[in-house]
């Protein structure tokens, strides 16, 4: 290209080498360098006067470094007369901060095109952005590639039986982004939701269940039995509003149903009265119920017809075929501890917690009493979580949780070792195979937990985990590869994966975008259009 130049920025050498090498030219001359105590130097080596200048610069492991050696190229730049600079980042920094999450917190990523406007940027060149309003933030035109074309490519000629695949989001947000590609493909999709609402471990100190119930099923205070009566007290007789030929019918009705209440209230379980509609009242033992009371009578339907006297043929009949809804098969239920599904009978961490001393701690004395069932006890911890996180909010803005979490706080639930959260996969996997997209790949928690959910209770074959940008923090890639659900790890190299962290797995395959991003700064530089960009026509 004439009177155009691409500078390289230190982030991502190859990636250059790659866009020079299909444009055929090569890379502008300039001299990056710090200082002793870490300042960055640049300096521009070639003449750029009334020529279009394309930095190419994304973020990498150093990426504060590379924010500000970007910033200083521009500036430089600008200085030297150039006819238009271009930033092109195809992973944008602080992309993940593009909101406030907490009350004092900040938009970085607002700030950082802010700083790029004020070094004397004209134009931006971006792929896959965190979230795509984050456009707006610029006061300079952005071109938000996708490399949805490029991965699509890659499904069709190296997946056999793609056609019977669905696409997967392992969290809600990125559901927009999963139909998009389905569309493209023409595929199902489908979603992995986590319930964060059941992670929090309680013990029987925070209940509000045990403060009331005693741990051999039987409320230690009388007061709400008191209460219990004195509402039904207050309950008017019912007056009949049918004719004289059915008054005594009716009047007998209403009687049998008060002394049947009155009745079910009154029991006495141990020597203390036992709400109706408590939940031990179903297992209570029948040793239990003092002599004195009457013995219970079921409730049945009354048959008979008001107006009659007749046996209400109507009752009981036929009515068709009942309404089912086929989709409801397609929802599945699992349980993460650590990250991982577990079985049902796996031991919940919250019962784990809690020691032995503390769940007899102030049993009343009693001869032959027996344990609480275990599905009961959970039954109470589920409920008991629920009312202490109704009334103790942590989250600054109000709420007891964040719909909308982040990634990181997503990945320390699913790590910490007491909590345990309920899994949702929504759409039929069963013998397919599957594609979990998200536009990045960090941490590995989420992305095995949802692999383990569409493989262990959905029933897939195979699992595609695919993003536009691979950060592998940490140990991820590692983790990635002992996953035994996960087949193949595909990402482009739009983040640069340094050589030590490729060589720790044999599923990682990368897909270049040089040929995306070449493409695009040749039509910057001659005024053509971008739209058949997003289609996936640049080869």
């Amino acid at each position: 290209m004439r009177h155009a130049q691409i500078f390289s920025g230190s982030s991502h050498p190859s990636l250059v080498d790659g866009i020079c090498d299909r444009l055929g030219q090569r890379p502008g001359k300039a001299e990056l360098k710090k200082f002793s105590n870490g300042e960055t130097s640049v300096q521009i080596q070639t003449s750029i006067r009334d020529q279009d200048v394309f930095i190419v610069q994304s973020g990498s492991e150093k990426i504060n470094d590379n924010v500000m050696e970007l910033l200083i190229m521009i500036s430089a730049c600008k200085g030297g007369s150039a006819r238009s600079i271009t930033a092109v980042m195809p992973y944008f920094p602080y992309s993940r901060q593009s909101k406030k999450k907490t009350h004092r917190g900040a938009i970085t990523a607002r700030m950082v095109a802010n700083l790029l406007h004020v070094a004397g940027v004209n134009h931006v060149i971006t792929i896959d952005l965190h979230a795509s309003q984050m456009q707006g933030f610029f006061k300079c035109p952005v071109d938000n590639l996708v490399a949805e074309p490029l991965l699509a490519r890659w499904v069709r000629a190296n997946v056999s039986n793609w056609q019977e695949a669905v696409v997967v989001s392992k969290n809600p947000g990125g559901t927009k982004r999963v139909t998009s590609f389905a569309d493209a493909l023409q595929l199902n999709f489908g979603m992995v939701t986590t319930d964060r609402r059941r992670t929090r471990p309680i013990t029987f100190n925070e209940s509000a269940i045990f403060e009331r119930l005693a741990l051999d099923g039987t409320y230690e205070t009388t007061g709400l039995g008191e209460a219990a009566l004195d509402i039904e007290a207050q309950i008017p007789p019912l007056e009949p509003t049918v004719s004289n030929s059915s008054a005594d019918a009716g009047k007998a009705r209403a009687t049998r149903t008060r002394a049947t209440s009155g009745s079910h209230a009154r029991r006495l379980v141990n020597g203390s009265l036992e709400i109706p509609s408590s939940p031990l009242s179903k297992s209570t033992r029948i040793n239990s119920i003092s002599n004195e009371s009457p013995p219970l009578m079921a409730m049945q339907p009354d048959k008979t017809n008001d107006s009659t006297g007749e046996p209400d043929e109507d009752i009981g009949a036929d009515t068709g075929d009942e309404y089912t809804d086929e989709r409801a098969r397609d929802v599945i239920h699992g349980r993460l501890v650590q990250g991982h599904i577990v079985d049902e009978e796996y031991p919940s961490p919250a019962m784990s917690a809690v020691s032995s001393s503390t769940m007899h701690r102030n049993r009343p004395p009693s001869d032959g009493d027996e344990t609480i069932p275990e599905h009961m006890m959970s039954s109470f911890m589920s409920t008991a979580s629920s009312l202490h996180q109704n009334h103790n909010s942590d989250h600054p803005l109000g709420g007891t949780i964040d719909a909308n979490a982040s990634d990181e706080e997503e990945e320390e639930d699913l790590k910490n070792p007491e909590l345990e959260t309920m899994v949702t996969l929504v759409g039929k996997v069963k013998d397919r195979p599957v594609f979990i997209m998200d536009d990045m790949i960090d941490k590995a928690g989420s992305w095995i937990a949802a692999a383990e959910t569409v493989v262990k209770r959905g029933g897939a074959t195979k699992v595609y985990c695919m993003a536009t940008h691979g950060l592998f923090g940490g140990d991820s890639l590692a983790e990635l590869e002992a996953c035994e659900c996960i087949d193949a790890v595909v990402v482009t190299n739009a983040f640069p994966i340094p050589p030590h962290k490729a060589v720790q797995t044999r599923k990682l395959i990368i897909l270049p975008v040089d040929n995306l991003l070449a493409e695009s700064i040749r039509r910057n530089h001659h005024g053509e259009s971008m739209s058949s960009l997003y289609v996936g026509h640049y080869d």
